[in-house]
This record gives structure tokens, C-alpha cells and sequence, in this order.
């Protein structure tokens, strides 16, 4: 097949649809989807708590998910997820199979829904549409085995009219793609345009086969599926061409596993696709695999084709395009131009036009190394931003081990003599015959926190890991390719072992490119004094606020922290019990104080210490 050019990588089509009319600004005191709007942006307009005044933020309630304390009773003994809060009410998914409504000034009880035994929320949050003239207010949200429910806001109990009790089943023939046995089910919430429920969905890592990664949309009133986008084009359709032979018979993932986005004054939804299964390796599905790792705009009335831009062509690192799409403007030699930030694994950032996805500053295609293994077929080249910078660690030499102590030291070089580990350069594919040191690995860079957006000081700002990962490919006798993967960390203490930093918070000046600033994030506390400064590996993204603070948990060390977005000056700290794997959220509460909330349950596969349950919420002093 010909090379692919950047033509074909950010192809634009005329928009023929109207724009349609915007959907009301959220209240400013609340905070009604995952992203604070449709836009994914998480910035809140409130200014009660300030740079001056944020070091003195403390605890005001928190809510146990538990439900029984004595018992385990979560299927995923961990949670990610995130709040939302509209009209004095907050509504938070539990990994106990539960959604709660509660009294956000005291965290008090209103009601909970049960899941079906053994389902579960999805583990990002819940989506919220704010009813019509003749239906209440409803959460909306997909579970872990594939069903799609609707609750009514006010009461918690299953919306009427809605599937069958509030429910649907949307493992369809198609979707399972004749697989009826494969994994289906959802891992973040849908974004409400409309009277529609846009989803993404959650399927298998391995093996290559099985349930399909479409975009779909359902009418938020009956449940009914309005239309569906293929991840992978069919017979027939645009782009198919791009899978060699018939790599796109049954497979599995190009899935979007985290939120999208929605630009609801021209109705354009931003589909962010994931890598194909298995996502190390390619020769079973050879080309450039469009639209996977693929930014892709389509109309979000019908699902239409509107242009898309792939970030890797041909994934066999796991790079998915995994983080939000985040609506912002850029200006530029005297314009303001509508602008959307994608952003993958590797912190390559992307500012592409929302309109017609050309890179506003410029993209080149640069020659990466090949495969060495006989069956794979790595494409020659990947796109590189003109700007800004590739903003985390890429490749790996082994005289980059770590020194902080010697113990450290010793327990990495032991990690590489028992392999015989070898380094690995940028975009350079896994061995069979080698253990590679890979970076930036599963875990980012960024990770599906991604990105907020701050429009008053034009600053993109997001938390970036430096955590390598151990990879071998290995063949099964069933002729399926597999991996053996770790992290590349001292297993004792769980401490990377390159030198750092491990974990950073960075912000980007939309308008020029360029980094703003950049600080480490997280401290690694069994250190000595001095050298504690590495920043820590975290999941979870930030939120920003109109009066310049920026909150994030997310690393490992057990810490939520409040900063500077002008500067990057970290301003307040508070200590966890366990470690905050989650994105914050802030609203303004009936009795008029701001509040700031994240779930801290420890956990994920991060490796903190599991056994949290809390959702913690804090004010400054009444």
C-alpha cells in the first residue's frame, strides 16, 4: 500500500450541517459533566478560593462508598471516578455497584440505586441530561457488562420509558461482531448533546478478535440507538483500504474507552480512538489502520464523517489516543482561531483546527525505526508537532538507571542483569528475542486524566508520568502474540528506576506552543531529605478555576495538591490516607462556600496500597 501523506491523515470535508444552537452554559456553581461542559475543558468560573487564600483549605466531610464496611464488596477494589453536581444535589458512581445522590454541603445520604448483582457504574462518572418539558432531569450512564441505564435525577429510581425499566442491553449483533461470548461493557461516561447519549466503550485488551469499538448514540428519552460510527470502515466505506487484507474482519478495540467531546454550537462531536488489539502487534493487521490512534470529527446530530487526524499510524506501543479532546482557542497572527488539543501517550500535543483538523502549527512525518520481528510490518514513519515539544521521556539508555541511594541503584541494576534488559529508542517496536526498556509505555506520559484548559490565561495545563514499562513479545501456541510486561520499577519500594523526574505538571501556552512552565509532581518520601524531589507516577488529570488554581491528586505518593496556574507555584498540600487516582472537581454549595471534591481510594495499576473508600470534599475555613 502507498505511504500515507499528511492529506490523508487530516482530511477535511465542507460542513453542510447548520450550526446548531448552543446548549445552556452550566450554572457556575455547579459542575454538571466530567469534563465542567461538553467542551472537556474542566475550568470553573468561580473565584472564592484564590492563590492567596488556598493554603488554607481543609477538610470539610467525607462520604464512605462502602456500603458495608465489614464486607468487600467492589468487584474493581479501587475507584477513579468523579462527582457531578447540579441544582444543591451530587451524584458519584461507586465501584459497590451503586450510584448515590448526596447533600453537597454535608455529604448526607438522599438516595441509592442498586445495580443488577454483579454490575457495576463505569469507572470515569456518570452523564447528566437536564430533562424537557415532559421528563425529569435523568443520570445516564453505561455499566461494566454492556447495559446502558437511566435514572431519574430526582429519586434515583429507573427512568420510565427508557429501554425496558430504565434499561437496554447494547451488546447488538453488530456491535459483537458474531462474537456473542466477547467483552463489552463501558469504562467512562457518555457526553449529552442534546437529546443524545454519545458513547465510546470498553472491550478487550486481547486477544485481536472480538466485540467492535463503534462510537454510538442513543436517544437519551427511549434508549433507542440513534446512529453509529465505525472505528474501523467497512467494505465499502472511506478509508478501508487502510487494513491489508482482511485485518479487518472481527477485530476488536479502536474503541474509545475515555469521554469525548462535543462543540455543541457547530454540532461537532471529537471521537478520540484507541489502538487496535493487540495493541503490540500489528502483522495480523497490517496498514495504517484508520481510524485508530484517530482524533476523529463527525456531526454530532447524525454520526457523518467530517475529517479526522491520526496521531500513530499503525499502533504496536499501546499509544491509544486516550486523553479528552479539549475545545480552546488559539490566537494567532491576529486571529482567534476554534482550536481542539489532542493529546496521546507520547505528550505529543496536537492543536488542530475544530473546523478542519489541519495542525495549526505545523506537523512533520518523521522515519522511525522498523520491527525485527519477521511477521510485523511497523509503518516508516510517525507525525511529530512542529510545536510544542515532545514533553516526556521517549527512549531509554541503560547508563540512565537511577543513583538516588545506592540501594536504589542496586535493586535496578539487579532488575537489568536478571533480564538482560535493554534500552530502547523512540517509537522503536518491541523484540522477540530481547527484553526492552520502553518508554513512555502504558502508562503515559499522559494518562486518561489528560488535560484542562484555563481561557483566561491561555494555558493548557496537565500531569505527565515518566514510567517505563518491561516488554518481551512472545507467540502463543495458538498462534495469538502476547507480551510479558512490568513496570520498570524497584518492586519493593515501587520506585521508578531511570533517574527523574517521574511525574511532572505542565502547562502549555496554547498560543504560542510553547511550555509555560513545568514543575515535578509528587515526592518520594522514603528518600533522604534532598533528594525526595522526583515527582511521582499518577492517573487522574487536573481542574482549573477562574482565579488561578489548579488542583490535582493523582500521583502515588497519597497527596492532593492546589497550584499556581500563572506560575506552577504549588500552594497547598494535604496528605491522604491512600493515594487520589481521580480528577477533581469544584462547585459552590447552597450555603455559598466553594468546595473542592476527589475520590481517594488508592489502588490502580499504578501499585498504591488498596482499601479506601472515600470521597473527600474541602472548603476554606466558615
Amino acid at each position: 500500500m502507498k505511504k500515507l501523506t499528511l492529506s490523508l491523515l487530516a482530511v477535511c470535508l465542507p460542513l453542510t450541517m447548520s450550526l446548531a444552537a448552543s446548549q445552556a452554559a452550566p450554572s457556575s456553581n455547579d459542575w454538571p459533566a466530567y469534563g465542567y461542559d461538553a467542551g472537556g475543558g474542566r475550568f470553573s468560573p468561580l473565584t472564592q478560593i484564590t492563590p492567596a487564600n488556598a493554603g488554607k483549605l481543609e477538610l470539610a466531610w467525607t462520604y464512605h462508598m462502602n456500603p458495608v464496611p465489614s464486607q468487600k464488596l467492589a468487584r474493581v477494589p479501587f475507584a477513579t471516578t468523579s462527582p457531578l453536581v447540579v441544582d444543591g444535589r451530587m451524584f458519584l458512581g461507586t465501584p459497590y455497584g451503586r450510584v448515590v445522590a448526596l447533600d453537597p454541603v454535608s455529604g448526607k445520604q438522599l438516595w441509592a440505586y442498586e445495580l443488577p448483582t454483579g454490575d457495576q457504574p463505569p469507572f470515569r462518572g456518570l452523564g447528566y441530561w437536564a430533562g424537557d418539558k415532559t421528563h425529569a432531569p435523568r443520570l445516564i450512564f453505561g455499566t461494566l457488562r454492556g447495559r446502558m441505564i437511566a435514572l431519574d435525577a430526582r429519586t434515583g429510581a429507573p427512568s420510565k420509558g427508557f429501554g425496558t425499566n430504565g434499561m437496554i442491553d447494547t451488546k447488538t449483533p453488530e456491535i459483537m461482531n458474531g462474537l456473542p461470548d466477547a467483552f463489552y461493557g463501558y469504562s467512562a461516561p457518555p457526553t449529552i448533546y442534546k437529546n443524545l447519549a454519545i458513547t465510546g466503550s470498553r472491550v478487550q485488551e486481547a486477544p485481536s478478535k472480538g466485540a467492535a469499538g463503534d462510537a454510538r448514540a442513543w436517544d437519551v428519552v427511549t434508549g433507542k440507538l440513534v446512529w453509529t460510527f465505525h472505528s474501523i470502515p467497512r467494505p465499502g466505506e472511506k478509508f478501508h483500504d487502510t487494513w491489508e487484507d482482511d485485518g479487518w474482519k472481527q477485530q476488536s478495540g479502536v474503541n474509545i474507552w475515555n469521554m469525548l467531546t462535543v462543540d455543541t454550537a457547530r454540532g461537532i462531536a471529537y471521537l478520540p480512538f484507541g489502538a487496535p488489539t493487540f495493541d503490540r502487534y500489528g502483522g495480523n493487521h497490517k496498514g495504517a489502520n484508520l481510524f485508530s490512534n484517530s482524533l476523529v470529527a463527525v456531526d454530532a446530530n447524525t454520526g457523518k464523517y467530517l475529517w479526522h487526524f491520526q496521531t500513530v499510524h499503525h499502533d504496536i506501543w499501546d499509544l491509544d489516543l486516550h486523553t479528552t479532546p479539549v475545545l480552546l482557542t488559539v490566537k494567532k497572527d491576529g486571529k482567534a482561531i476554534p482550536a481542539v488539543a489532542a493529546m496521546n501517550k507520547t505528550a505529543m500535543l496536537f492543536l488542530l483546527s475544530r473546523v478542519t483538523g489541519e495542525p495549526i502549527f505545523g506537523v512533520t512525518e518523521k522515519p522511525v525505526p522498523p520491527s525485527l520481528v519477521a511477521s510485523e510490518k511497523a509503518w516508516p514513519t510517525q507525525p511529530f508537532p512542529n510545536k510544542p515539544e515532545v514533553m516526556t521521556r521517549m527512549s531509554f539508555d541503560l547508563s540512565e538507571l537511577d543513583n538516588s541511594t545506592p540501594e536504589h541503584r542496586a535493586a535496578c541494576q539487579a532488575l537489568v542483569d536478571k533480564d538482560q534488559l535493554i534500552g530502547s529508542k523512540m517509537f522503536e517496536p518491541l523484540r522477540d528475542d530481547r527484553t526492552m526498556v520502553h518508554f513512555p509505555g502504558a502508562a503515559g506520559g499522559p494518562e486518561w486524566g489528560g488535560g484542562a484548559y484555563d481561557p483566561q490565561r491561555s494555558l493548557f495545563i496537565f500531569n505527565s508520568n515518566q514510567l517505563g514499562y518491561v516488554e518481551k513479545l512472545v507467540k502463543r501456541d495458538n498462534g495469538e502474540w502476547h507480551m510479558t510486561s512490568a513496570r520498570f520499577v524497584d518492586p519493593k519500594t515501587n520506585t521508578p528506576c531511570q533517574v527523574p523526574p517521574w511525574g511532572e505538571l505542565i502547562a502549555v501556552d496554547v498560543n504560542t506552543a510553547d511550555v509555560a512552565w513545568r514543575v515535578r509532581l509528587g515526592i518520594t518520601d522514603h528518600f533522604p531529605e534532598g533528594k525526595k524531589d522526583t515527582g511521582r507516577p499518577g492517573n487522574g488529570g487536573p481542574i482549573v478555576t477562574a482565579s488561578g488554581v489548579t488542583f490535582v491528586g493523582g500521583t502515588d505518593d497519597q497527596r492532593f495538591r492546589a497550584f499556581d496556574s500563572k506560575t506552577g507555584k504549588e500552594l497547598w498540600t494535604y496528605k491522604l490516607d491512600y493515594s487520589a487516582h481521580a480528577t477533581p472537581i469544584t462547585y459552590r454549595g447552597k450555603d455559598g462556600r466553594q468546595y473542592v471534591a476527589i475520590v481517594a481510594t488508592g489502588g490502580s495499576y499504578l501499585g498504591s496500597p488498596t482499601g479506601g473508600d472515600s470521597l473527600m470534599v474541602f472548603a476554606l475555613p466558615k
